[in-house]
């Protein structure tokens, strides 16, 4: 099996940290998104990565090559014209079956299916109350896709698309995306891969619509932070051992080894690099990035970057890096 990985947004929503860092190496409870999201493939036979960038390619292109031992193709993409786009780009390489993974988000699935289910393709799922934000996807009885629609006004269906996708039938796939591509775009001047999922179904190929036991969004500041709780309560929680005069730490929190901390509280929900100091502060449902100074201030609800220093101020739903704050 080949995975195609679409990588090249510029994570527009977690600015300014993303002028520096590329969203899928944002970190959340200690760790790159990306890490998670790999860490769910690890029991596939994987072939090749194929990796579609853009946005601060090179740093993205390292990561991979030194972190993951998977060989790794990597294609740009040089025009942001949305995720038909995206994965058309990929279509040269493509041999066989893939799955597809939009790393905005992690996900509790179960990948092995695609080693059981004789469907042409697999749409995972989520139900959801908010159904206007997303595109839905309305299923017949036996579960398989009859129609996705975009950010329904009326509720034709709560089944979320999460963008993790396999596609066993990936020729009818690329033919549905050159298709897509003949059309005018859509909203944004985009071209959208669920529009390729219809056209597959429209032909007769069967998609299976799977549910997912968690969806976790890692593309805006507040769902990160609730990304970042989920994780602390599932096992990432960590308080280091060794000195904190006159300090408290309220459960969950993710505390690396040579962080200082005295005349303060930390937490709930507060994932705290190595290097960090912190002192007469209070830090509540937020993650703080390395080597970052906070001396008598305030931060919540907010996003820090490695190498900021905090001093007589409230950081309040915010982002903090490169010495620019911005509104979450």
């Amino acid at each position: 099996m080949q995975i195609i990985v679409p990588l090249a947004g510029k994570g527009t929503r977690l600015l300014p940290l993303t002028k520096r860092v590329p969203k899928p190496l944002v970190r959340v409870a200690g760790r790159p998104v990306m890490d998670y999201v790999m860490d769910t493939v690890k029991g596939l036979s994987v072939d090749e990565l194929i990796v579609i960038t853009g946005h601060l390619k090179e740093t993205v292109e390292r990561y991979i090559v030194e972190h993951y031992p998977i060989k790794a193709r990597f294609v740009e993409q040089k025009t942001l014209d949305g995720t038909a786009g995206a994965i058309n780009l990929a279509r040269p390489f493509v041999k066989g079956p893939v799955l597809i993974i939009f790393v905005d988000t992690l996900f509790d699935a179960d990948l092995s299916l695609t080693r059981t289910s004789d469907a042409d393709g697999i749409l995972w799922a989520k139900e959801v109350e908010d159904y206007q934000r997303f595109g839905v996807i309305v299923t017949d009885r036996h579960g398989y896709m009859k129609t996705i629609v975009e950010k329904p006004s009326t509720p034709v269906s709560k089944l979320a698309n999460i963008g993790l996708y396999y596609v066993k039938d990936w020729k009818t796939l690329f033919d549905g995306i050159a298709h897509v591509l003949e059309q005018p775009p859509g909203k944004g001047g985009e071209y959208y891969l669920t529009d390729a999922f219809q056209y597959m179904v429209d032909r007769g190929r069967r998609l299976y619509t799977a549910p997912v036991g968690g969806w976790y969004d890692c593309g805006k500041v507040e769902t990160l932070l609730e990304t970042n709780r989920h994780l602390l309560e599932q096992g990432r929680a960590r308080i280091p051992q060794g000195p904190c005069p006159r300090c408290t730490i309220v459960p969950p929190v993710y505390i690396e080894d040579g962080v200082t901390i005295h005349d303060a509280t930390v937490g709930p929900n507060v994932s705290l690099e190595a290097g960090s100091f912190v002192t007469e502060s209070a830090i509540a449902n937020a993650i703080v990035g390395r080597n970052v100074r906070v001396v008598r201030s305030a931060v919540r609800d907010s996003l820090v970057g490695d190498d900021q220093v905090i001093e007589g101020k409230t950081i309040e739903r915010s982002v903090l890096d490169g010495g620019a704050l911005a509104p979450a």
